[in-house]
């Protein structure tokens, strides 16, 4: 997974999943403009393996994370934005500063699915997991990235055990996907979610919250 080389950095000039606009209007008498992206909407599961009272989460290797952190020690790299190319990339920083560890996720790209039948997708391709929609229990929808995508992510809670198990997951190769999957003990949860050494997404620290409040207190006691 961390195995990364021959980094280039180029414009972007059209995109599967990104488009970017500029919308200009005017709010209370004043005319202003906001540059946004339209993208795909995406689908979360929580998921908790009952048989290892263990969460399941995967990690991957993010290249938006990664350049991030690439500017951050390397400034001058994106500062002149009309360029058509880039300077290469000398003495990289290694991989791991751009591995995140984040829930079971997908994007919303297949107009026959509904979101829990892409959700139970996902599960599977990604955590080897067989679930029914019935498996499945909204939590909720929220907004992500509102300053510039706006898109909408729903989530949902599923309990598996290691008999749903069918395969080791890791995602589709063909699609580019070098996905591991990782178990995060209940009882070291909350410290895996504070954890800053730990790069994870909101969802992760926002879902296991939601667990121990509203699934954990009903467990039974050990």
């Amino acid at each position: 997974m961390e195995a990364i080389e021959e980094l280039a950095v180029q414009p972007c000039t059209s995109s599967l999943y990104l488009r970017p606009f500029r919308l200009s209007y005017r709010q209370n008498g004043t005319k202003k403009f906001w540059d946004f992206m339209r993208t795909h909407d995406s689908v979360s599961i929580l998921i908790f393996n009952t048989s290892r009272q263990c969460f399941v989460v995967v990690k991957q290797f993010r290249p938006a994370v990664y350049m991030c952190e690439v500017e951050r020690h390397h400034p001058q790299l994106f500062q002149n934005q009309d360029k058509e190319s880039f300077p290469s990339l000398e003495n990289p920083l290694p991989a791991a500063v751009g591995v995140t560890y984040e829930l079971c996720a997908g994007i919303v790209d297949k107009p026959g699915l509904s979101l829990e039948e892409i959700a139970c997708e996902e599960v599977l391709e990604e955590c080897g997991y067989r679930v029914s929609i019935e498996d499945l229990r909204r939590i909720t929808s929220y907004r992500s990235g509102v300053g510039v995508t706006g898109s909408r992510q729903t989530l949902f809670y599923a309990e598996v055990n290691d008999q749903m198990r069918t395969s080791g997951g890791g995602g589709q190769p063909e699609e580019g996907e070098l996905i591991e999957v990782v178990e995060i003990p209940l009882e070291e949860s909350m410290k895996f979610a504070y954890d800053e050494t730990f790069p994870k997404t909101m969802g992760v620290i926002f879902s296991f919250m939601w667990f121990h409040s509203n699934i954990a207190p009903k467990l039974p006691k050990k």
